[in-house]
């Protein structure tokens, strides 16, 4: 998966309360869903949409499925990110140079 399916993926408040829960580590969709206000089927699709953006693992874990925050698809997330904020420093690098030029001239 690429970047744009997780930034599509976390534009759901809900994906992101989940994404929030499995912070600490990997649980079943029960305790995801514990406390939510968002029927159990509704947690399963969610976590359905962020594991096939490539933001959540699945692993069998006897008769349940523990989902967990994928470290590959958050890694190509994060390397979108840090070259989308490399850009904007070197813009405004540009900008504060072509300022001190003009201050300089006058």
């Amino acid at each position: 998966m690429n970047y744009e399916d997780a930034i599509t993926a976390l534009a759901d408040p809900t994906r992101r309360v989940i994404i929030d829960r499995l912070r600490s580590g990997a649980l079943p969709v029960g305790a995801i869903a514990k406390g939510m206000t968002i029927s159990r089927p509704a947690v399963s699709q969610h976590l359905r949409v962020l594991s096939d953006a490539g933001l959540l693992t699945v692993t069998p874990a006897g008769n349940r499925r523990l989902y967990a925050i994928a470290p590959d698809g958050v890694a190509g997330l994060r390397e979108y990110l840090d070259g989308l904020w490399d850009d904007a420093l070197a813009a405004f690098a540009r900008a504060a140079e072509e300022k001190a030029k003009e201050n300089k001239d006058e």
